[in-house]
């Protein structure tokens, strides 16, 4: 674990720590790539397409909605469990979305994939937001629902609806919302003219109905949502992200003067070391910064400041407090599914290098000057050691390498699949494989788990879902590294 030090650490020092990993044969990040987007396909909910190559999973949960008279089949299920959260959904689209719009050209044939896997997303989404002043942000009772395990496609569990409206507002999710339809209306511009004008419309309406019903979606939902995906951080953050995209996506001074008239109010400046489904800050600064760097937008200077000092806050040997480092370099931050904070970080960090080289600007860290090719290294040992350059030299990434998790805290993956068990398998009839030492029958490939602890141990283990449960949140900024690492070794 590095403790913080002076911010005066020469920066031959700091390469010393980033060029410290075990090496390893040259990973194949193509391959690494087109298993952390085949990933989602274990993730569908609904009617799966003819196309569907994860053939283990079925239908499931194609009916959701029918109590309220809507139609909500389709999505993600978040994790392990068989909930759809409409909070972390939206935000694995928007960086599905972002990894495209970045890195997309890196992609090659895997390109079409990750398409897919970001009009999964959109479908869904649009689904959720037909009806004016509502957006249906959750189905599923999370209580019933963990307390059993049992496949997707068995699910007996109730399916309740829950929805945000004028009255019960959810600026962050709603917020959320509107970021991942504009990001992806960027996406399908070129791709599909009337999708994309389809998807930015609605994110204007969305965003109006957040910012306008200000409130955080845990007020009202607290039984439902918390402690799963409360709000923790505020709803503030959502509302200037929502805005930055929907600037990007649609050119329209509104939301350049909205930013710029929030951006004290909405804080855009907080907790910058931290960049996840509840926490916007550092991707505000790092996605409005590259309009200062381009030269097109100084009135937004502020926003570079502190996406350099994001940057400066979780360099190892300087970094904060909250931001450390295991023994063998895995950014480490307390809390559970510790992975999400190093694909998410390390995602901001090579897209933020990118601009700064495009800028052919640096980092002012004190006493030294981080360059871009510094913060792409340290992006790319974060991945390495996600691929297997670690101490125990297991790649965490499910089907990658010789050494991956076998038991992972997931239902669908845990349980026969319907094809080898035809049979249902009741709520508490799959106690015995969730307790059951043996790996799980259903490989889901590409599936990133949680991550060892600050020590670099790892239990292979179901009940320890905090290590071994894997998200759609961990996977979409990954796919944006994968890409880039594919083209750019």
């Amino acid at each position: 674990m590095a403790s913080p030090v002076s911010s005066f650490l020469p920066a031959a020092i700091l390469y010393l720590i980033l060029l410290s990993a075990p090496a390893t044969a040259q990973h194949d990040y193509h391959d690494a790539l087109r298993k952390c987007i085949l990933f989602f396909e274990g993730q569908r909910s609904g009617r799966l397409p003819p196309d569907q190559r994860l053939r283990w999973r079925r239908d499931s949960a194609i009916h959701d909605g029918a109590t309220v008279g809507r139609d909500l089949s389709g999505g993600y299920y978040d994790a392990g469990d068989n909930i759809k959260f409409g909070f972390p959904m939206a935000f694995t689209t928007t960086l599905l979305s972002w990894s495209i719009i970045d890195f997309g050209r890196n992609m090659g044939p895997e390109l079409g994939n990750a398409l897919k896997a970001v009009k999964w997303g959109t479908d869904y989404l649009l689904k959720a937001t037909a009806v004016p002043g509502v957006v249906f942000v959750q189905v599923g009772d999370p209580y019933s629902d963990h307390n059993c395990w049992e496949r997707p496609e068995d699910m007996d569990t109730l399916r309740t609806v829950y929805k945000i409206d004028r009255s019960h507002p959810g600026s962050d999710v709603a917020g959320e919302t509107a970021a991942a339809l504009a990001a992806a209306s960027i996406v399908f511009r070129s791709r599909d003219p009337s999708y994309s004008r389809l998807l930015l419309n609605r994110a204007v309406s969305v965003f109006e109905f957040a910012d306008r019903h200000r409130g955080a979606y845990s007020g009202s939902l607290r039984k439902a949502v918390c402690p799963f995906y409360c709000d923790v951080n505020g709803y503030q953050d959502e509302l200037l992200w929502g805005a930055a995209w929907l600037h990007k996506a649609s050119r329209r001074r509104e939301y350049r003067e909205y930013i710029f008239r929030n951006e004290v109010v909405l804080r855009a400046g907080d907790t910058i070391n931290e960049f996840g489904w509840d926490n916007k800050h550092a991707g505000i600064n790092v996605l409005i910064s590259k309009e200062v760097l381009m030269g097109r937008a100084e009135y937004f200077s502020s926003f570079r400041q502190n996406a350099d000092e994001f940057i400066c806050s979780i360099l190892p040997g300087i970094s904060h407090p909250q931001v450390q480092y295991s023994p063998g370099g895995l950014i480490f931050k307390a809390g559970g599914s510790n992975m999400q904070h190093v694909t998410s970080l390390s995602f901001l960090l090579l897209t933020y290098s990118n601009y700064l080289s495009h800028a052919n600007r640096n980092v002012p860290c004190g006493g030294f000057s981080a360059s871009p090719s510094m913060l792409r290294q340290l992006a790319k040992r974060q991945v390495d050691y996600i691929l297997g350059d670690n101490p125990l030299r297991m790649s965490y990434m499910v089907g990658y390498g010789a050494r991956y998790p076998l038991r992972i805290h997931h239902r669908a993956s845990s349980l026969p699949s319907v094809q080898a068990h035809p049979a249902r398998i009741g709520c508490k009839a799959g106690s015995r494989y969730f307790l059951s030492p043996n790996p799980n029958p259903n490989v889901l490939v590409g599936a990133v788990v949680g991550g060892p602890n600050v020590t670099d141990a790892f239990p292979d283990s179901r009940p320890f879902f905090q290590e071994s449960e894997p998200t759609t949140y961990i996977n979409a900024p990954l796919v944006g590294l994968l890409a880039y690492f594919s083209a750019h070794r």
